[in-house]
């Protein structure tokens, strides 16, 4: 099937061609006609596979007639990402070239007033993060009850980011006829929720198993210790013929680590994660997408629907937390028909991890072994931690001591002494008979403590010291 069969605009058409697009891909081909016939549609596909142009390809369709207003947006596309949204408007200005469409990108680490100027001027397509735009919301700055178009892509990254309640709440300010889009590379319970919840008897659109890896990337898995990590991956990216790669670890400081490694070691490499200012993201990405970085040692925040053309490796150098997140991961690589390879360290405390992989993806990783390198093949998952070294409390010791087992008969005496009170330690007393070892400082302890038994006890009202004022002899009185 061509792009002309499906009913686009010829404008649209014409910077597809320019573009080099001829033939939609799957999830396209069945995505676009129900949503040119304005029904809502939940679409399901593994990353890689052009689900961004499912949804910008119609929505230019349906926005090329008509007019937008001031503060009040004709459409809305949700994105889990700063680096999502750029790219869906960057999708947007290839494909609607022809169309005098106003688009607006609307996410933290840019200029609030800035963005206020561009909503004033009138507002076709809103690309938003939720939490910057519910600011904008809050301060008066949209009116979304004119949005028509309601696109929430990437939900299952929503749900793990934490975004569902501000995704509800900006649901709940739209008006109800609208059409929604919703799209996702897997499905868990809670997006099925989710989509009954925000969908008007939807279409749902599966060109591939949920969370299945894309078959153009050849993966592998790398034993080894932690100690031994970072050499792993120096000596990978060594011995693989590496044009580019994205590095993943699941800690922002982690990715700092890898990325003073690498570039300790003469590597070109960037760095990318949640807290860089958005100036700083920008400028590594568009260095990385420019060849100008071999290497890019990131964050989660990388994982999701990032288009780098060509993209050769995928390294993972922790086991993602999420299961899912590894189908994001590798899907970096092996897009648009390409080949690619992932590989992932792996060590003793991974083994949960990495099994909850490969149910998910519904296949056994192969295992690379590295010559020179230490195999860790220990589960740890299910030992206790080692116990830190810490004096045990005063009854802990009772308890231990009371549990002890008894001596054997020929190695005590017998004793007939009666049981000690019982607001007194239950620790075995030793028989008469027996002497008893005490420390220096017990003993003196002790023996102060018999001493102040032998002296009569008194009460003093000031303690050992009467003050000098009541110790004066009054003077006598005067007839």
């Amino acid at each position: 099937m061509l792009f002309s069969e499906l009913g686009l605009h010829p404008e649209t058409l014409r910077a597809l061609v320019e573009a080099g697009y001829e033939s939609p891909t799957p999830i396209q081909e069945k995505a676009i006609p129900h949503v040119l016939a304005g029904r809502d549609v939940l679409g399901i596909a593994q990353t890689g596979t052009g689900k961004t142009a499912s949804f910008t390809l119609p929505m230019i369709n349906a926005l090329a007639a008509g007019r937008a207003k001031a503060r009040m947006p004709r459409s809305l596309i949700l994105e889990p990402t700063r680096e999502l949204a750029a790219q869906v408007e960057q999708s947007f200005a290839v494909y609607g070239k022809y169309h005098k469409l106003n688009t607006v990108l609307l996410i933290g680490g840019e200029s609030m007033s800035d963005q206020t100027k561009k909503l004033d001027r009138g507002v076709d397509v809103l690309i938003a993060t939720p939490g910057r735009l519910l600011d904008q919301i809050e301060r008066g700055n949209i009116l979304p009850t004119d949005i028509r178009f309601l696109i929430i892509d990437e939900c299952d990254r929503m749900l793990d980011m934490g975004f569902i309640p501000d995704i509800e709440k900006i649901v709940s300010k739209l008006r109800p006829s609208r059409q929604t889009l919703m799209f996702s590379a897997t499905l868990p319970p809670e997006i099925r929720r989710l989509s009954d919840q925000f969908l008007n008897n939807p279409v749902e659109v599966s060109v591939s198993p949920p969370a299945s890896a894309a078959t153009t990337v050849t993966q592998a898995i790398v034993r080894v210790t932690h100690a031994e990590k970072r050499n792993a991956l120096r000596f990978l990216i060594k011995s693989e013929d590496v044009k580019n790669a994205l590095i993943f670890c699941n800690r922002k400081r982690d990715v700092a680590i890898v990325h003073k490694s690498l570039v300790s070691h003469g590597f070109d490499a960037g760095a990318l994660h949640g807290d860089m200012a958005q100036s700083a993201r920008t400028e590594t990405l568009a260095k990385f997408k420019a060849n100008e970085l071999r290497l890019m040692v990131c964050s989660d925040v990388a994982a999701r629907g990032l288009d780098i053309k060509g993209l050769s490796h995928v390294f993972n150098f922790d086991v993602p937390t999420h299961s899912e997140d590894y189908v994001h991961r590798i899907g970096r690589t092996g897009r648009a028909g390409m080949s690619g390879r992932a590989f992932m360290l792996v060590t003793g405390d991974d083994a949960k991890l990495l099994a909850g992989i490969e149910k998910l993806i519904g296949t056994t990783i192969p295992e690379v072994a590295l010559d020179g390198f230490a195999v860790d093949t220990s589960d740890n998952e299910d030992q206790e931690p080692p116990a830190r070294a810490r004096r045990p409390s005063g009854r802990k010791t009772r308890e231990a001591a009371a549990e002890a087992p008894s001596p054997e008969p020929d190695e005590m005496a017998t004793s007939t002494a009666a049981p000690p009170p019982r607001h007194r330690s239950n620790r075995p007393t030793a028989p008469k008979s027996e002497p008893i070892r005490r420390s220096a400082n017990e003993s003196r302890r002790r023996q102060r403590a018999d001493e102040d038994q032998d002296e009569p006890e008194t009460v003093v009202g000031f303690g050992n010291r009467i003050p000098a004022f009541l110790q004066a002899v009054p003077r006598p009185r005067r007839d």
